[in-house]
């Protein structure tokens, strides 16, 4: 009954897939992409150059390893600089991705089967890009191993309170469970590359990774157990993640970071940053690779709720901030928001607020929502602005701060800008490689929100026998793909 409740709601709205698609055309649409031979010189530009920021990427830390971390443009009291910055911004970037995956798949959302797989990649090179910094701002890089907790005859154990360590246990946790969550998701898709094949090496590389999938009924069975079971362990994490992230701020006592708002803020701040990135990256691969009809605009209005919801979260937090200062009483933290908006740094700051409050709000309006120009560059926006944001925490805090005789100004180098730049070479070098060996879109979840997939889809037996029972009367896929976007 709940899965033909499912169908009938399904008939009032704009349908999920469109076109006229069937199952044969999914598979059809998304395997040509990973089968083709040729593929467009714009990909082998992009790779390119993404792989030439990759090699800039090894290069600046070579270079930091070989000088120290006196290349960067950290001072006293800016200790933290791009390297802090950059890690909270790409553990930010990798949230939407279990949003989408878990979140939404626990709630029954059937409109993210168009988009999860592409969230899913994106969560994984993200906070590969992540890892990366907090091994390289320690200055001692060899040394980084005593993070963790093994024993050895020193005896020298890390110290358990500090809420840099609690990053490792948790973007660590994160990783493995993220990983584990995208590629069980993948094993049924790999298995329709493996049996597609036309060359002996992809049949034995997809079919390892296949791990002998057959489309059995225990197979599905197990599969759907597992992804449940990863989804409820995901879930969680998307609220922790981020909230242990902002506890490297939270916990210290330095006016502008001791604020108790800021585990519901970040974790807000990360669902938005993470959506926009996915549109960013959504948006040219429908139209370079024609996937209209599977993400339509159903699936981008969505997202553009999504990121008008979640920027006026967090435009709430950046007025409340200013609030807590002024309500609380304390000389140094109005001080420090004061000098947020109108101090040396007040250009972040305006640039913050625009791009990542301001923007958003032409979402409000229907033909934005539904205007791929707009969401492109506005989701490019937000990228910016959010970015800006982790830059107005760390920097302006941290360049005035108690002592008038401390304070100083920060200028990165151009070690500083060549490694963030870096950072995204390696993380579009990975979802380049993504979408040319795996496929971008899930499926077998697109075949099952589909009306084909339901036991009820078709004309009702008593409408073919000519006699009402007074149930309704399901239409057919055709009915339900055809006609364009809307």
């Amino acid at each position: 009954m709940s899965e033909n409740r499912d169908v009938q709601l399904e008939l009032g709205r704009t349908p999920l897939v469109i076109g006229g698609r069937d199952f044969h055309a999914v598979t059809e649409m998304v395997s040509s992409v990973v089968e083709r031979r040729k593929w467009p010189i714009g990909w082998y530009i992009a790779f390119t150059i993404s792989a030439g920021g990759l090699g800039l990427l090894g290069a600046m830390i070579g270079w930091l390893f070989y000088k120290g971390v006196g290349v960067w443009g950290v001072n006293n009291p800016v200790g933290w600089g791009y390297a802090i910055i950059n890690f909270v911004f790409w553990v930010g970037i990798g949230h939407a991705g279990t949003l989408i995956s878990a979140i939404l798949y626990l709630f029954r959302q059937r409109w993210r089967t168009s988009i999860n797989r592409f969230a899913e990649a994106m969560t994984i090179f993200a906070v590969i890009c992540a890892l990366v910094f907090p091994g390289i701002h320690v200055g001692r890089p060899w040394l980084a191993w005593w993070l963790f907790p093994l024993p050895y005859p020193q005896n020298m154990w890390p110290n358990f309170r500090s809420p840099l360590l609690w990053d490792v246990f948790a973007v660590g946790t994160y990783f493995t469970v993220s990983l584990l969550f995208w590629y069980v998701g993948l094993i049924p898709d790999i298995a329709t590359i493996r049996d597609r094949a036309t060359t002996k090496i992809r049949r034995v590389l997809y079919g390892f990774f296949a791990l002998g999938w057959r489309g059995s009924h225990r197979h599905w069975h197990r599969y759907e157990v597992a992804y449940m079971i990863l989804a409820a362990l995901a879930t969680p994490l998307v609220l922790s993640v981020h909230s242990v992230v902002s506890f490297d701020f939270a916990t210290s006592q330095l006016p502008g970071w001791h604020t108790t708002i800021f585990p519901p803020y970040f974790v807000a701040g990360a669902i938005f940053s993470g959506f926009a990135m996915v549109l960013t990256l959504m948006i040219p691969c429908r139209t370079i690779f024609g996937m209209q009809d599977l993400v339509t605009m159903r699936h981008l209005e969505n997202m553009c709720r999504i990121l008008l919801a979640t920027g006026m979260m967090v435009g709430y937090a950046y007025s409340i901030e200013f609030f807590i200062a002024w309500y609380g009483g304390n000389p140094y933290e109005r001080f420090a928001f004061i000098n947020r908006a109108f101090g040396p740094y007040a250009w972040g700051y305006w640039t913050m607020v625009s791009c990542n409050v301001l923007s958003p709000q032409i979402f409000w309006f229907r033909w934005a929502r539904r205007n791929i120009g707009v969401m492109f560059v506005i989701s490019i926006f937000v990228n910016i602005g959010m970015w800006f944001e982790r830059f107005v925490i760390v920097v302006s805090s941290l360049s005035r701060d108690f002592l008038p005789a401390a304070w100083a100004y920060y200028r990165p180098t151009w070690v500083d800008i060549a490694t963030f730049v870096g950072s995204f070479g390696l993380f579009m070098t990975l979802f380049l490689l993504f979408i040319r060996f795996l496929p971008m879109m899930a499926m077998a979840e697109i075949k099952g929100v589909m009306p084909e997939a339901h036991p009820h889809h078709g004309p009702d037996p008593a409408e073919r026998r000519g006699t009402d029972l007074g149930g309704p009367t399901l239409q057919p896929a055709g009915a339900l793909g055809r006609g364009r976007e809307q």
